[in-house]
């Protein structure tokens, strides 16, 4: 199953990244103040995800990303992929698996091992 993690940045935003059913990140969110900011954005894609554009793109060394629109707005930027066919799979990926994601919030670490 795919998986929304959200986590926080070092500069204290929030994000989000959309994981794979193997775990790899396919997209990484824009950073976002409040938590809640985060999650709404999640919902929203969950909700339109037959809006979502899907603009496709190759660096300068040759690796291809897309980035997600949403209402005419920027919302997530793909990692690179190798080949034009892994992120037309990336892309296909995002399109059947993410309505059903479920959402981890890893923004709050917990010390599960306690004080030294």
């Amino acid at each position: 199953m795919a998986t929304f993690l959200i986590s926080k940045r070092l500069s204290g935003d929030y994000k989000y990244e959309y994981l794979n059913r193997r775990g790899k990140t396919i997209f990484t969110s824009n950073a976002f103040e409040l938590r809640f900011e985060c999650e709404h954005s999640i919902e929203l894609l969950k909700e339109k995800i037959e809006e979502i554009i899907f603009m496709r793109f190759k660096s300068g060394k040759g690796k291809f990303y897309f980035r997600i629109i949403l209402r005419e707005q920027e919302i997530a930027v793909s990692r690179k992929f190798s080949t034009s066919l892994m992120l037309e799979k990336g892309i296909k990926q995002i399109s059947t698996y993410a309505k059903e994601a479920e959402v981890l919030d890893f923004s709050n670490p917990v010390d599960i091992f306690g004080p030294k």
